[in-house]
């Protein structure tokens, strides 16, 4: 199985759940992770690409598992921190 998502990652649960309530009243996820994470990846809106098992940490790669294509995340959190994560493929 190979996933697609992209991510928004934050420093602190606070924030994180903010963006979150942001993005489900309407924000576009793109423009949020470009406008607040950390990760290098939020000059393209937070796309990670394709990934199979094993190649993300796994409280991220096991919130990707429960989620449908085009769902939002509740708060991930990892040793880099809060991630909100938007599932965009499976395959």
């Amino acid at each position: 199985m190979e996933w697609r998502a992209s991510h928004i990652l934050v420093k602190s649960q606070d924030l994180a759940r903010r963006l979150q309530q942001e993005i489900k009243q309407g924000a576009r996820f793109e423009e949020m992770a470009r406008r607040h994470s950390t990760c290098p990846s939020k000059s393209s809106g937070g796309d990670l690409g394709w990934f199979g098992e094993g190649k993300m940490v796994k409280p991220f790669e096991d919130a990707v598992r429960r989620h449908g294509v085009g769902s939002v995340t509740d708060p991930v959190a990892t040793q880099f921190g809060y991630h909100i994560i938007k599932v965009t493929g499976k395959k």
